[in-house]
């Protein structure tokens, strides 16, 4: 999106004065919003919806750009190298802001240090996948066979998201599975559906449309409650009481951009995920709009951290 649009968008929306005078003093360059996921994926989806929003409100574009890989360590670093001034963001998640400074040891990016999170996109949980012609219709099938069979079932990972529930439930049910490492999630669907892996926790923003065209099957979701969409697909805490795991989404920009710059882009994000048409989207693929203030998400991030480091304690999962 163009500076003059992000003005554009910005004053429609009732904001600071100030941030319009700073937008405009490079009304040729484009808003960059890094992915730091595949296309297909929850942050592309729901940042592709956002952006609509944008555009429905200024007539232009902003542009996505996705640089998976690392567990989304690629796109932090580049963020966190972006100039400070509001004009690149940031889509983050709990895997990069929760789960990533307790799986790598020496990790390129400060969550709480190099980046300020100014707008939570939503929160949801993940699906148990396997395909359609899977032999498994239950959990209880799936682990039972997991059981019989140490070892020999593969599932993909392509996030801290996608690995930290796979652990979990290997340690709570007492079974033995076999993590391949994927750069994204677009590969790792791919070799699920070809046979190569046989089962895979997505979110379900991401894994929607191959559970309604019947490509896969969701065994369990990963939220305490069923979700009233999916009323049919039971919990894993029915089977594993207090098993939980949801994770966020959220907009985040560089650390010294200027506080106006921040309260702005918050009250923008919030607009949007407020928006009748976008929450009515969003909510379809059980993906619950949050809103909140700067200094709420600036909480959640740290609260995300702390979180996330016991889900990887109680995994038992090896630091990298």
């Amino acid at each position: 999106m163009k500076r003059r649009q992000i003005v554009h968008v910005l004053a429609g929306a009732g904001l600071l004065s100030s941030v319009t005078h700073l937008f405009a003093q490079r009304n040729s360059a484009a808003t960059q919003i890094i992915v730091p996921f595949g296309p297909g994926g929850s942050a592309d989806i729901v940042a592709r919806l956002v952006a609509h929003y944008m555009t429905e409100k200024s007539g232009l574009s902003a542009v996505i750009d996705n640089r998976p890989g690392a567990s989304g360590i690629i796109g932090m670093e580049a963020g966190k190298l972006a100039p400070a001034d509001g004009r690149t963001l940031v889509v983050v998640s709990s895997g990069t802001q929760g789960a990533n400074p307790s799986l790598f040891r020496k990790l390129p990016y400060d969550p709480e240090k190099d980046f300020t999170v100014v707008g939570i996109l939503g929160v949801g949980g993940s699906y148990l996948l396997v395909r359609a012609d899977a032999p498994w219709k239950t959990l209880a099938d799936f682990v039972a066979q997991a059981k019989a069979k140490p070892g020999r079932i593969n599932f993909g990972q392509f996030s801290a998201a996608s690995a930290v529930p796979a652990a979990l439930l290997s340690e709570r049910a007492g079974i033995e599975m076999t993590g391949v490492p994927y750069k994204q999630i677009g590969t790792a669907v791919t070799d699920l559906l070809g046979g190569q892996t046989q089962m895979m926790f997505i979110d379900t923003v991401a894994s929607e449309a191959y559970v309604a065209s019947g490509q896969l099957r969701a065994l369990a979701v990963t939220h305490t409650k069923r979700l009233p969409r999916d009323p049919n697909i039971p919990t894993i805490a029915e089977t594993y009481p207090g098993f939980e795991m949801v994770s966020f989404l959220g907009v985040a920009v560089p650390a010294a951009t200027p506080l106006a710059v921040k309260e702005s882009l918050n009250k923008m994000i919030n607009e949007a995920t407020t928006d009748e048409a976008v929450k009515a989207k969003l909510e379809s693929l059980s993906f619950l709009p949050r809103p909140m203030s700067l200094q709420e998400c600036v909480e959640l991030n740290r609260s995300e951290r702390v979180k996330w480091r016991g889900y990887v304690v109680t995994a038992k999962l090896a630091v990298q």
